[in-house]
């Protein structure tokens, strides 16, 4: 592992977890698993995005794994979890459907976040049957279905095919990130987080980011170049809420809202102003409260009541 993995003091530090397993995929992959919390406490499953690890969950197991039984896994190739050739929706649909088979219980109903890639995971696994199993609920951070390039802000021009060729090329190029530099840290907040994210938070994703193996970061780049899991956002069928960064330059809210009026049971958007792509490490207190909300209504609430009223409740804490 990196030096530069993630930061060792402060709230984005990655807390230890109390237990580590290996998940084994359907192609035989390898998959490093964490469990944080109580071992019969409500569960919480969180899949990280593109180029990251369990390390950016840091404040989302700080605070929640208190009283739920937290479970954060690294996708292939990255943290922890070795490299695959296999680099495709399929197999992130089949990660997620192994970890969930290794830690949960039949019929144990846990909430389950995906940001950005980890998002898509989501969708790509949503018509599975052991998705449906156990999926009582989901939130999605920043994340898209499709036409992620095309959209992407990150190269400051017009939209249109000269925009989508060079975004192409700066997200999937081959060249090493290097030291986490000043340079580095404007470079990626520019790209990834809002105009007011505090230094320590730069910092945190920074180390997480560089630390992505650049074969890994190309391998992945590709495939969220050519997404396309509309489909399995009309497939999910689990009460989601979905969360965006209005400043978000790699999945502008567009993605958000389009997500938002196709879900076939939408608990609504929140658009965070100011905010962009790394919503869970820039807004943690909102997206602790968004899961705790969801686990309330949907896994730990009284039987007959949840449909009813957690909608609601999601609503006006948007």
């Amino acid at each position: 592992m990196s030096r530069l993995t993630h930061v060792t003091t402060g709230p984005y530090a990655p807390p230890v977890p109390a237990r580590e397993r290996t998940a084994v995929s359907a192609d035989g992959a390898r998959l490093h698993v964490e469990v944080h919390g109580p071992e019969n406490a409500p569960p919480v499953v969180l899949a990280h995005g593109w180029t990251c690890s369990t390390a950016f969950w840091a404040a989302q197991i700080r605070e929640l794994a208190v009283d739920h039984r937290v479970i954060a896994y690294d996708q292939r190739g990255h943290g922890r979890s070795p490299a695959s050739p296999a680099c495709t929706t399929q197999a992130l649909a089949d990660d997620l459907d192994a970890v969930l088979a290794h830690t949960l219980s039949g019929g144990e109903r846990a909430v389950i976040v995906g940001h950005s890639m980890g998002g898509m995971s989501v969708m790509a696994a949503s018509a599975r049957p052991r998705f449906r199993e156990h999926a009582a609920a989901v939130l999605l951070c920043s994340t898209g279905s499709s036409r992620l390039v095309a959209e992407a802000r990150v190269i400051p021009l017009r939209a249109g095919a000269v925009r989508t060729w060079l975004t192409t090329h700066v997200l999937a190029s081959r060249a090493p990130l290097g030291p986490v530099t000043p340079v580095a840290r404007s470079i990626l907040k520019y790209a990834t987080m809002g105009a007011g994210s505090d230094p320590h938070m730069v910092e945190a994703c920074a180390r997480i980011v560089h630390a992505c193996p650049r074969a890994v970061r190309h391998a992945w780049a590709i495939v969220l170049a050519h997404l396309d899991l509309d489909d399995g956002v009309r497939e999910l069928r689990a009460p989601t809420a979905v969360i965006s960064g209005a400043s978000d330059r790699l999945t502008p809210p567009l993605h958000a809202r389009a997500l938002a009026a196709a879900l076939p049971h939408s608990l609504g958007l929140t658009e965070l102003p100011g905010m962009g792509h790394m919503t869970p490490v820039e807004a943690p207190e909102l997206v602790n409260g968004k899961i705790r909300e969801l686990v309330a209504a949907y896994v730990t609430a009284t039987p007959g009541r949840a449909g009813a009223e957690a909608p609601e409740r999601i609503k006006e804490g948007s």
